[in-house]
């Protein structure tokens, strides 16, 4: 059975921290590919209050071996106490993609 591929998304505060984090994790082969989204409105709780900020989400493609050391370095670089960091498996999708992303998330 082939490696299962991850998408896992994570929110950043602003472009530069998102290049950043982007750079790192395709460079060092803890992800194939990430996708980075300006212009999201993020409202949460925080601290007993309910916040909004402007926000850029990763969507980070990854396989499920990477994940551990993804999230490790990823904690490293991120410049929130509590960053957003959720893996879902992809159940399906374009074959030769998933390869592909098999390919290039190794380490």
């Amino acid at each position: 059975m082939p490696e299962t591929v991850l998408l896992c998304y994570c929110s950043c505060p602003d472009a530069t921290s998102a290049q950043a984090i982007a750079e790192a994790l395709v460079g060092e082969q803890l992800a194939a590919c990430v996708n980075r989204i300006p212009g999201i409105h993020s409202t949460y709780r925080w601290q007993g209050a309910v916040t909004t900020d402007n926000e850029e989400l990763l969507l980070i493609k990854t396989t499920a071996i990477r994940f551990e050391a993804l999230r490790a370095r990823l904690l490293e670089l991120h410049p929130y106490e509590l960053p957003e960091l959720i893996a879902v498996p992809v159940e399906h999708g374009h074959a030769a993609y998933l390869d592909w992303v098999r390919a290039n998330a190794t380490g």
